[in-house]
Formats: structure tokens, sequence, C-alpha cells
């Protein structure tokens, strides 16, 4: 036999040997990759993102195209109001709106320095009664 029908053999047989070791050993590396990526999912909890973007997928059904997009997009951004996030506003939502009333008030009675300072911590804690006495 000439060098080169040798090694045309040769190759033939470790290819095909590399094929029957691929064939039995991928069901058994799937199937420990899907539990390895199973496991760890099922022990983590959802975001707040990902919980809303669940709520909104699910009001989506049935709207396709444009409409879903368009749809999504409101919902995502807290337009349309989802059925986990319609009960009440979050802590961070509530002391931002805070935070948006007591710097339009210092705005309009423009304390200075440490007096703005003490009237923005009165107005932040929700002190009514310290609030307009740090004018």
């Amino acid at each position: 036999m000439s060098l080169s029908i040798r090694m045309l053999a040769v190759s033939a047989a470790i290819a095909l040997a590399g094929t029957a070791f691929a064939a039995t050993a991928t069901p058994a590396a799937t199937q420990a990759a899907k539990a390895a990526a199973t496991a760890p999912a099922a022990k983590k909890e959802m975001t707040a993102q990902q919980q809303r973007m669940a709520d909104c997928n699910k009001e989506a059904t049935g709207k396709k195209g444009a409409e879903r997009k368009a749809f999504m997009s409101s919902c995502l951004k807290g337009e349309h109001a989802a059925p986990a996030t319609a009960a009440a506003p979050s802590a961070k939502e509530a002391q931002q709106e805070r935070m948006k009333s007591c710097n339009a008030e210092a705005k309009v009675k423009a304390p200075k320095g440490a007096e703005h300072k003490a009237f923005m911590s009165a107005c932040l804690k929700g002190d009514a009664a310290a609030a307009p006495a740090a004018h």
C-alpha cells in the first residue's frame, strides 16, 4: 500500500471513531448541561425588571407586530399598569416623588445654606410641622 492510501485509511478510522464517541457522549453531556443550567435558575428570584417583563409579556398575549411592540414598550416604561405594579408605588418611586415635591417647594421658598439643608431634611422625612418652620 502506498503511504497516501494508508494516511487516508487512518484518517477515516479516526474520523469514524470521533463521530461514534461524540454520538455516545452527547446525550449525557446535554443532560448534565441542562441540569446545571436549570438548577441555579430555579433557585433565583426574578428581579423587578424581569417580573415586569413577565407581566407585560402575559398581557401582550394575542398582540402581534407593531401593536405588540408598542404595547411592550409602553408597558415596560410603566405607562401601562401591569397587574403587579398597579397595586402601589415602590419605596423608590415614593422617595423620588417626595424629592420632586420638596425641590419644587424649596425653589418657591428659596432658603439658602443651612436653612435649605434643614428644610430639605424635614421635607424628605415628611415632617410637615418642621418644613414650614425651617423657612
